[in-house]
């Protein structure tokens, strides 16, 4: 993910990723997918996020905010490799498929209700960028 700092901070970033995108204390899978490419993991691109990160961590499992430690994994940015076209806004091309409405679109929910001043109606889609 890119992101502008002048529009939204790391802090901001590690926040939503925490509260919205999954669950934290699951090793390897999200949902009903399993296996390592599920694995909660941050790619920060410098030293400095990543400590961000593993502070932010440590902050929340002190917080006793969750049920389990979490797993989340900070490991080093080599190489971004862009999704299978299929994949590339799936969730907005495909909103009505079983898997979207029963994992996906709670999420976006979460979204609108905990951080509604970062959520948009309209995602930029990978497909016009």
């Amino acid at each position: 993910m890119t992101y502008d700092p002048a529009v939204v901070s790391y802090g901001q970033l590690l926040q939503i990723y925490f509260s919205v995108a999954h669950n934290p204390t699951q090793l390897n899978y999200r949902g009903p997918d399993h296996g390592t490419q599920y694995r909660s993991t941050i790619f920060p691109v410098s030293d400095a996020r990543a400590d961000s990160a593993r502070t932010y961590i440590a902050e929340l499992d002190k917080a006793g905010l969750f049920e389990g430690p979490i797993v989340t994994t900070i490991e080093s940015f080599k190489a971004f490799y862009p999704a299978e076209q299929y994949h590339r806004d799936f969730l907005t091309l495909n909103p009505t498929r079983p898997y979207i409405v029963a994992n996906d679109l709670p999420k976006i929910g979460a979204l609108k209700a905990l951080f509604p001043d970062e959520y948009r109606d309209k995602p930029v889609l990978v497909g016009t960028l």
